[in-house]
């Protein structure tokens, strides 16, 4: 279960012991010094690429944020596949959290927005990309701007978008997970909108594997290390049905018996 720092910091149990202790299916140092080259070049493109893509249509896009993201992956030598109907419009598109790579992994298959932390912003060459693709900052920190932020997940996917959203609030080691928390299921409930519970499952060679987590107090450097160097990672996304919300009747708590609803749905979908 997630410990609680604050209302809106939830930290998961996983740490360092959830790792692989000494991963054996690692690649030669020839293998990371290319995976390094053409992974950078890959992102250096994206940042000089800013301008243009603030140019293009909603279409164009979707389209670019798929090729990129894609791109990425391949120069990690990561394979990637997805099952289940992956929302196309008018959905909130709920995952578990595993790692830096659930972001990429979800652009590369979904036409969705993303809900990042506010912190995200002002990473370098990152934080401008995630602004030009449309990514919904939220401040942690202050929670009372939580109802601002609601609001402006219901207007996106309202407008027929789709927007990603980790409930856990955390990342977990992938062999062990969170709990869904129901605020941002209120969206989904204010538009009228589908919310569609979506699985990430991390492999090396056919078994699960933890040797892609970010977890703890680990830096991002370490967690990168790791990718760089593991042989035949896969991701697998398995988007599950449909979850709809209840239509709204007169009781005064209609619309928080339903986020809550959905959010266990959501979380015992996930984690079955």
């Amino acid at each position: 279960m997630a410990v609680m720092d604050s209302l809106w910091l939830p930290r998961s149990t996983c740490g360092a012991d959830c790792l692989p202790a000494a991963p054996d299916r690692h690649v030669s140092r020839l293998i990371v010094a290319k995976r390094i080259a053409v992974t950078g070049a890959v992102l250096l493109f994206a940042a000089l690429s800013v301008p243009v893509l603030a140019l293009l249509p909603q279409r164009g896009l979707i389209r670019a944020q798929r090729a990129l993201a894609r791109s990425v992956l391949a120069g990690l030598g990561i394979k990637h596949c997805a099952t289940g109907r992956i929302p196309q419009s008018g959905a909130l598109l709920v995952a578990n959290h595993v790692s830096w790579l659930d972001v990429i992994v979800i652009l590369a298959h979904a036409p969705a927005r993303l809900l990042a932390k506010r912190e995200v912003r002002s990473w370098p060459l990152i934080g401008r990309l995630a602004a030009t693709l449309g990514t919904v900052f939220v401040d942690r920190s202050r929670p009372k701007s939580l109802p601002s932020t609601v609001a402006e997940v219901r207007r996106n996917i309202a407008a027929g978008g789709v927007v990603a959203v980790f409930p856990e609030g955390t990342t977990w080691c992938g062999r062990m997970g969170g709990t869904f928390r129901p605020a941002m299921f209120q969206a989904a409930v204010d538009a009228g909108v589908p919310v569609v519970p979506v699985r990430l499952t991390f492999a090396q060679s056919g078994v699960v594997t933890t040797v892609a987590a970010f977890i703890g107090d680990e830096t991002l450097l370490a967690s990168l290390k790791r990718v760089l160097a593991a042989r035949d990672l896969s991701i697998s996304l398995r988007a599950h049905p449909k979850l709809h919300p209840a239509a709204c009747d007169s009781h005064p708590h209609a619309h928080t018996h339903s986020r809550r609803v959905l959010a266990r749905a959501a979380t015992a979908v996930v984690a079955a």
